[in-house]
């Protein structure tokens, strides 16, 4: 019985009229063929050829540290490059949120989360952030910096700039 029905299947899908396949097939066939985009021009790349004694030596301090040009000079301010750097003189200034204040033996301190999750105790004097910042005042929910950086010309300058406690690093020019 179940190979009767088998066999039966198999007949009538087996049917002979297979026209539409075969007009499908014409059409397709007699579509217009479309032309190939051709493939994209191959750049020759040119190699780089290194020259070690035309490279920067990584030993020797960048341009930025270095002793001031004549432009720097006349404008009369430039950072102390002889001075050993602070810890926080490795952050960028925005990186720093201010968290609190604290008043100790008649001193005020204030305390900043770096983005590592240090808390650090700074106070007036202190230098922060990677243009020379020195702290110059502290205030309950403020604190303000000055400064120093080389402007597109050379010239060292100084800007005013705070770390709020509700704020990230205010530059004002």
């Amino acid at each position: 019985m179940l190979v009767s029905c088998l066999l039966a299947g198999l007949t009538a899908c087996s049917g002979d009229d297979m026209s539409d396949l075969k007009d499908y097939v014409r059409d397709v066939k007699a579509r217009r063929k479309g032309a190939i985009e051709p493939l994209p021009e191959v750049r020759v790349v040119e190699p780089f050829l290194f020259r070690a004694n035309q490279a920067r030596d990584p030993f020797e301090p960048d341009a930025v540290l270095q002793e001031p040009t004549v432009a720097q000079a006349e404008s009369g301010v430039r950072p102390d490059t002889r001075r050993p750097r602070e810890v926080l003189e490795s952050f960028e200034l925005d990186t720093l949120r201010m968290v609190g204040t604290v008043r100790q033996e008649g001193m005020v301190w204030a305390l900043l989360n770096a983005k590592d999750g240090t808390i650090h105790r700074v106070r007036i004097g202190n230098y922060l952030g990677r243009n020379f910042g020195k702290i110059v005042k502290i205030l309950d929910k403020q604190i303000e910096l000055v400064e120093i950086y080389a402007d597109s010309s050379g010239v060292w300058r100084e800007r005013k700039a705070a770390l709020s406690m509700t704020d990230t690093a205010e530059k004002e020019q």
